[in-house]
């Protein structure tokens, strides 16, 4: 797995950069977000919003906790970079 296309926002909202993530077979998953939150930077996964609460939003990819937690690893280490 690998984080690529990073690209850093610098808009008025507490969103910081957007990503893609491409796996060992090659296929690549796009619509990562690295945002800031009271707790601190945090990557969120694509998502839709939910049609009837529009303060609701859906993940689109699910992942195991480890797997969550080397891919943030990962992603902030490249924006760091940046």
């Amino acid at each position: 797995m690998n984080v690529v296309n990073m690209k850093q926002f610098n808009g008025s909202n507490n969103l910081k950069a957007f990503f893609d993530v491409e796996t060992s077979e090659g296929i690549t998953i796009k619509g990562f977000k690295i945002a800031d939150g009271k707790n601190g930077l945090f990557v969120a996964a694509p998502s839709d919003q939910d049609k009837n609460d529009k303060k609701k939003y859906w993940d689109k990819v699910k992942m195991p906790k480890e797997l969550k937690d080397n891919l943030t690893k990962m992603a902030l280490d490249k924006f760091s970079n940046l």
